[in-house]
């Protein structure tokens, strides 16, 4: 009879777990309220390298990709796309970036060599303009011209890049025909955010 009893305590008593026991997480930090008299956060500001968009649009659309080829400790090249969706010709496109831009990445229509000193007015590219007030540019922006799109043409524009400081960067890049801003494939401003690592 006790031998039953000790066999069936046994019995009932479970076998260790070998499962782990879980630890119990931190606790979430708890919110902080602003006392009265503290200012509200502020909006994000504006990322670097920004622009504001001109005051004139453009309808006609164009569709654009960038290409960037630029290594992260050397020069290299953007090349840059730019299709005519519209059964009108655009006199000149024009793109334009931050003039701070500069002290990263130099943007140029070709790379200097003394070959071109001779027939440096025969290029692809229309304007180089660089300053606040040349020919209607905005204070702190580079734009650089080419042309013409005809209806349905697509452009190819190489920029030569040389690299002034190390690291990645994205900038600005808008599309123009002259001041006026046009209109991109999907029906927004024609500009788009540049990334190089």
């Amino acid at each position: 009879m006790v031998l039953v009893a000790m066999v069936l305590v046994a019995c009932s008593t479970p076998p260790p777990s070998t499962t782990a026991t879980a630890t119990a997480s931190p606790s979430a930090t708890p919110s902080r309220s602003l006392p009265s008299g503290e200012p509200s956060p502020t909006a994000t500001p504006e990322p670097p390298l920004s622009l504001d968009l001109p005051p004139h649009r453009d309808t006609r659309r164009v569709s654009y990709t960038i290409s960037p080829a630029v290594p992260a400790d050397g020069n290299g090249k953007i090349t840059v796309k730019v299709t005519n969706l519209t059964d009108e010709r655009v006199t000149e496109i024009v793109l334009r970036w931050p003039t701070a831009l500069d002290q990263t990445l130099f943007l140029a229509p070709f790379a200097p060599a003394s070959s071109r000193l001779t027939d440096a007015l025969v290029q692809p590219w229309t304007k180089w303009v660089n300053g606040p007030g040349e020919m209607g540019e905005p204070a702190g922006t580079t734009s650089l011209g080419w042309g013409p799109l005809d209806p349905g043409a697509t452009l190819t524009i190489p920029i030569v890049v040389t690299r002034r400081a190390p690291g990645p960067v994205a900038f600005d890049l808008q599309f123009l025909a002259g001041e006026a801003l046009l209109t991109s494939d999907e029906g927004g401003p024609a500009e788009t955010r540049v990334s190089v690592p």
